[in-house]
């Protein structure tokens, strides 16, 4: 109460808040006041007819929405207009049965006119039109509506952790930010709750479809003993006047009724495209000559049998017959423009070579398959370019410098849905894509099989299939991870930027790296380069952090441990060393986020020693150990990822550069790390033995 004084002190409700704030409470108290006061007839026609005008509104904004999310509000606009509905029969009912004795426009001139007008004066045939009426919209309209918004329900919770994990799949290759991901995950949650509340909100329409029916009934006995039991109206005048205005009454709620039904129908069988249904409905209806051409024939023939509304028949196949003939013309001059547009220049004599005939090697390079064109063609809403520049700021972001720009172009000589990643042109990466089918990837625990192509993700080499738009939910609800094309490739050029860091961190880049350290920490900057080591030795001290997946954004710490050690050593391979062990908590974080106890690979302590006598010696190891360490090595790890835990072998600090060369020439996945890298307030835990049985 206290919270409430004070928020009425701090505002003027009649001055500050917004009107829309008051249309629900307000909207309910109208339906409330309509069931319990008596309404003036005049009144009864403005409501009726507001009635009318909603229901047409309400159908109008269905048919021209995109996608379901656009009217969310609709399963509570349905129930509201069902409760204004079922209020105006109340208030409706209760004049006509106090007042219908006075005449046809007691109840009001809408339900006169609807009595009336529409069905003639004629009682009966204004009950066989109220019935159709009820029928078409209780049995075909809102019983298909309902049954689709009942499957769309449950197919949508079924696939809503296939969704989710689609989303954090494409949060993790860096394809969105961490808001895209928020939103799209706020907007699966709101789809399966549209879709449930539409299964909802349908049963009210069906209610009000059998409420007209018992209503009607109601009034019609119900005048009749009034009539004539309490104002002396005779048998044929009691059931004329009071059917009559009961048969208007329920034609002007039903006929509302069903406009809203067929916008219930209309929201929930839509497909979600970038087009409304109106669009869709011209853009696949109206597109094919040779549909256009048949249908003409059918139509004419028709029209020539005897007996046959031959005029009727031959007006539409001239129609039919015309719009295929501009079909066929607006094809035609398609072709035409697409012709001139591709046309070659008129050759000239053959200019002399020039240095712009000189092409350097592109750093980065992507070559894609004639098929595949389209994923990157700007005009035709490619998305892979997009998702190339997500990729990229993803990658400066966590590794900390900003690759190279990725030159595309086609390539003729690739297999149609082929594409290379080329890295200074030489090929580091391909596979198949397949624009308009999806990669189905299998994590490891899927609960069902898909038919398509069999293949193997491109970037982590899981097992995956093709498969076609309508596998797509299925293989959500199997417990797939459902990508599509564009998403493939990106996500596999995001694997192969973070291999091939090293290579892509030239001069320039160290050179622009420190520049942005400069207009902060310009004194430091200074002092080490090239006080200390030159920007040579810098580059490959930052190469060998990356072949090991180390990120470079902490350059500050980076550059006051080299103004500590670079005076006294100038070896990049001893300087990396000291450089880690001060990152040595980053690089923790890394790998062991949120878990307070380290649970690593160890050394056996007897090939610990044999290791260390190596080192001691000339630094190699013998055939016969190499060949040993690396088959326990793989086993070692095998286990160590059987029970879940970060791919992390702890040795001593002196073997660690040893180590790590040798083990991940194979196991590129397996990080070395060195006990003095590890922050003296973590608890390390050796759970797994390189070497023992």
């Amino acid at each position: 109460m206290k919270a409430l004084n004070q928020y009425l002190g701090q505002r003027d409700w009649m001055g500050n808040v917004p009107m829309k704030l008051l249309a629900g409470p307000v909207l309910i108290l109208m339906i409330l006041s309509m069931m319990i006061l008596p309404l003036p007839p005049f009144t009864l026609d403005l409501l009726f007819t507001f009635n009318i005008a909603l229901a047409v509104m309400v159908l109008l904004v269905s048919m021209f929405t995109q996608k379901p999310l656009d009217f969310a509000a609709f399963p509570a606009v349905l129930l509201f207009t069902t409760l204004l509905r079922l209020s105006l029969n109340v208030a409706s009912t209760r004049v006509i049965l106090m007042e219908g004795h006075q005449g046809g426009d007691a109840a009001g001139k809408v339900i006169e006119a609807f009595g009336e007008f529409l069905v003639g004066g004629n009682f009966a045939v204004g009950l066989v039109v109220f019935l159709i009426l009820v029928i078409i919209n209780f049995m075909v309209i809102t019983k298909g509506a309902g049954r689709i918004a009942e499957v769309g329900a449950r197919f949508m919770l079924d696939a809503m952790p296939g969704k989710q994990m689609a989303i954090d799949a494409d949060l993790n290759a860096g394809l969105i930010g961490e808001d895209d991901a928020r939103q799209r995950r706020s907007d699966v949650a709101q789809e399966a709750d549209f879709y449930g509340s539409m299964d909802g909100a349908s049963k009210f329409v069906r209610g009000d479809a059998m409420a007209g029916l018992v209503i009607m009934v109601v009034n019609v006995i119900g005048g009749l003993l009034i009539g004539m039991l309490q104002h002396d109206m005779a048998f044929g005048n009691a059931a004329r006047t009071y059917t009559l205005m009961t048969i208007g009454d329920g034609l002007v709620a039903q006929i509302p009724a069903l406009v809203i039904s067929t916008a219930a129908g209309v929201t929930v069988s839509r497909v979600t495209t970038d087009q409304d249904v109106g669009q869709q409905m011209i853009s696949q209806l109206f597109v094919n000559p040779q549909v256009m051409i048949l249908a003409a024939a059918v139509m004419g023939l028709l029209g020539l049998v005897p007996g046959m509304p031959n005029l009727v028949f031959l007006i539409f196949t001239g129609l039919l017959g015309g719009l295929a003939w501009w079909l066929l013309r607006e094809k035609e001059r398609r072709l035409v423009e697409e012709e001139v547009a591709t046309e070659p220049a008129p050759s000239t004599e053959a200019p002399e070579a020039s240095w712009e005939d000189v092409q350097l090697v592109d750093t980065l390079g992507l070559e894609v398959g004639h098929r595949l064109i389209p994923l990157v063609d700007a005009r035709q809403q490619g998305e892979l370019l997009g998702r190339i520049k997500s990729v990229r700021k993803k990658f400066a972001q966590e590794v900390g410098f900003l690759p190279p720009v990725v030159h595309i172009r086609d390539n003729l000589e690739l297999g149609a849905n082929t594409y290379l990643l080329t890295l200074k042109g030489a090929e580091i990466g391909r596979a198949e894509a397949f624009p308009g089918q999806w990669l189905a990837i299998d994590p490891g625990q899927v609960t069902g099989e898909l038919k398509g192509a069999m293949t193997q993700d491109p970037a982590f080499g899981l097992p995956a299939v093709w498969v076609d738009t309508s596998q797509r939910e299925h293989a959500q609800v199997y417990g797939y991870t459902v990508v599509d094309a564009s998403t493939v490739v990106a996500t596999h050029l995001n694997h192969l930027l973070h291999r091939h860091a090293a290579e892509m961190l030239g001069r320039s880049e160290v050179q622009k790296l420190l520049d942005k350290l400069s207009e902060e920490q310009q004194g430091l900057v200074e002092d080490v380069v090239p006080k200390a080591i030159s920007l040579t030795v810098l580059q490959r001290l930052l190469q060998n952090l990356l072949e090991e997946e180390v990120s470079i954004r902490d350059m500050r710490t980076i550059l006051d441990t080299l103004a500590e050690h670079a005076p006294h050593q100038q070896d990049p391979n001893e300087l990396t060393a000291q450089v880690r062990i001060a990152l040595g908590r980053g690089i923790t974080q890394q790998w062991f986020a949120g878990r307070e106890e380290l649970k690593v690979i160890g050394l056996e302590s007897q090939l610990e020693q044999i290791l260390t006598q190596a080192m001691n010696g000339n630094g190699a190891l013998e055939p016969g150990l190499a060949e040993t360490l690396m088959t326990q090595a793989e086993q070692a790890l095998e286990r160590h990822e059987a029970s879940g835990e970060p791919p992390v072998l702890v040795v001593q600090h002196g073997l660690r550069a040893l180590l790590s060369r040798f083990l991940r020439r194979r196991l590129r996945h397996l990080v070395v790390m060195s006990q003095a890298e590890i922050p003296d307030d973590r608890t390390l835990r050796v759970t797994t033995l390189l070497g023992g049985r």
